[in-house]
């Protein structure tokens, strides 16, 4: 009996070292994950874009720098590219409902700046291009 007392204290000893390496990777996938977030806001507009997607921060230092682009070019390739994925977001039947999950919020009434402007249509650089997705007007 005390044979086995010992043996089941034993497995439990390893089964706790077990499960401590499991959360470290737990919390590592977590840093990743934090590690390629974004956050952008304005409060006195009160709207937010919110980045989370590996692979991204990574992306976008390949691309060109701020001021690249005009304004106005990112703004009407941003119109273009919300009211495509609006619409597969709409449309679940016909797209990957798993990569068009929620409708973007882009009033074309606001003066987001020229950073939203650029990050908005980055992503959606990263997306067409990590996802194998066409937009209309999708390339430069």
């Amino acid at each position: 009996m005390k044979y086995l007392l010992t043996l089941f204290m034993f497995a439990l000893l390893i089964a706790s070292c077990d499960a401590n390496k499991s959360i470290t990777k737990e919390k590592d996938i977590n840093t990743d994950v934090a590690n390629d977030t974004i956050r952008i806001a304005n409060d006195e507009l009160e709207y937010e874009i919110i980045i989370i997607e590996p692979g991204f921060n990574s992306f976008i230092l390949m691309q060109p720098q701020r001021g690249h682009y005009g304004l106005t070019f990112l703004e009407n390739k941003n119109r273009m590219f919300v009211n495509t994925y609006n619409n597969r977001v709409n449309n679940p039947q016909q797209y990957d409902y798993t990569l068009y999950t929620q409708n973007i919020d882009y009033n074309y009434g606001i003066d987001y700046g020229y950073e939203v402007n650029y990050m908005l249509y980055n992503y959606f650089k990263f997306f067409m291009q990590r996802y194998n997705q066409k937009f209309p007007g999708g390339r430069n």
